[in-house]
């Protein structure tokens, strides 16, 4: 049988990727005549900008509507399960913007009215051709600097408002090449032993948008710098419980807190920047009494909880109660090889190019990795699909077979032998 990948037809594409088509982008001094919004004449002069387009309601946005020029939350009284806000939640995830020139500074100007009882964010986020995104970043309180240059910015805008009259008209996004940032992602992606909770709330609807359903696989972070797009596994974790490991994407934001990533270092966390790298600020309160023994939010915390794991996931890694768990935030490590989409359930990660080898990880579902390295070894076949390639997966320290990344070709494009 000739070796081959798994055909594109049937590959699991989320809205986000189907809807490509750049938003209006002009550069610093348009060609004559370009509206604003509208595509210009490109140039590699920096600054670029471009106004982003909340016309566009796609299956990525969560409780918004675009009407009367402006968007605003549909209905007050929706809330993401895991974590109560108290107030209506929305949020729309704009087409991505292709750059002619690389960037790693954003900041946005927001054309909004917010009430004393709502807030608007503007979040950015990044990539190079073939890329992992980096982490969603606040772009509306001075300029965003995202780890790595980028050449693609997608844009995220969240509003929480408890009478509905928060409106936003527009948001301009300018982007330039500053200097690198002083720390970088390291080569290993951020481990961390926390307290894991059951999320449950079967029938609910995560931040992203995902209807929880029974035997669910997913986790809920309480920071959304790492909240995946509804379907896709851009942003997931290595979680290892009890009885095995299982990499869920990050669909829902919590327990308890809302921004609290504490697997970043402590001066580039958005809150909470005294507590150490892998503490979650939950555990701090519980344990110490940091913060009164209160959340961001002003509630007693009652766990030390800093992972929600979906029923699926929870009884999946072994645990039977709420529970310690050791998890790897797999987008943190080092993404200087390219990003593929995967398919399938419980997908193997071996120590070496051989299902005789150790088992290393384990993915559950559809989900993103990082590939550095290809390598020929065992000839398998799945699915009446036969192939000897090997993707290396830095993030896990093992390889999967080829025939459950996502593509046409069986021999990853772009990719150098190990």
């Amino acid at each position: 049988m000739k070796d081959r990948a798994r055909p594109a037809y049937r590959r699991r594409i989320t809205a986000a990727l189907a809807l490509l088509a750049c938003v209006g982008a002009a550069v610093a001094t348009p060609s004559a005549g370009a509206a604003d919004g509208q595509k210009s004449t490109r140039v590699e002069a920096l600054p670029i900008s471009w106004s982003a387009d909340l016309t566009r309601i796609t299956s990525d946005d969560v409780n918004v509507r675009y009407t009367k020029g402006a968007l605003s939350v549909r209905s007050t009284n929706f809330r993401p399960a895991s974590a109560q806000t108290g107030r209506g939640y929305g949020t729309q995830v704009t087409a991505p913007e292709e750059l002619d020139a690389p960037v790693n500074r954003v900041s946005a100007a927001l054309d909004a009215d917010t009430p004393s009882d709502a807030d608007v964010v503007v979040d950015v986020r990044g990539r190079s051709a073939g890329g992992a995104w980096t982490e969603w970043t606040p772009a509306d309180d001075g300029a965003a600097v995202l780890p790595r240059a980028v050449t693609t910015v997608q844009t995220r805008i969240t509003l929480r408002d408890a009478k509905g009259e928060a409106r936003v008209r527009g948001v301009r996004l300018t982007a330039e090449k500053g200097a690198a940032p002083r720390s970088q992602a390291g080569v290993t992606a951020v481990t961390a032993r926390v307290f894991a909770t059951r999320e449950g709330l079967v029938g609910g609807t995560t931040a992203n948008g995902h209807i929880i359903q029974p035997n669910d696989h997913f986790v809920a972070l309480p920071s959304r710098r790492g909240l995946s797009p509804n379907g896709s596994g851009q942003y997931s974790v290595q979680v290892c419980g009890p009885a095995r490991c299982e990499t869920a994407p990050v669909w829902d934001v919590g327990p308890w807190n809302t921004k609290d990533d504490y697997w970043n270092p402590s001066p580039t966390r958005e809150m909470f920047k005294d507590l150490a790298q892998g503490m979650p600020e939950a555990q701090a309160a519980y344990e110490t009494g940091y913060n009164g023994g209160r959340d961001g939010s002003g509630r007693t915390v009652l766990n030390p909880a800093g992972i929600d794991l979906a029923d699926g996931t929870f009884y999946n890694v072994g645990l039977n109660d709420n529970g310690w768990v050791t998890v790897t935030y797999l987008w943190t490590g080092d993404q200087s090889g390219k990003s593929f989409p995967t398919w399938g359930t419980d997908v193997r990660i071996r120590q070496q190019a051989t299902t005789a080898s150790p088992e290393v990880a384990r993915l559950a579902g559809p989900t993103t990795v990082n590939v550095t390295c290809q390598v020929h070894g065992q000839r398998i076949t799945v699915d009446g699909i036969t192939n000897d390639g090997w993707a290396y997966l830095p993030s896990f320290g093992g390889y999967v077979s080829n025939i459950f990344i996502d593509v046409v070709e069986s021999w990853l494009p772009g990719v150098p032998n190990c």
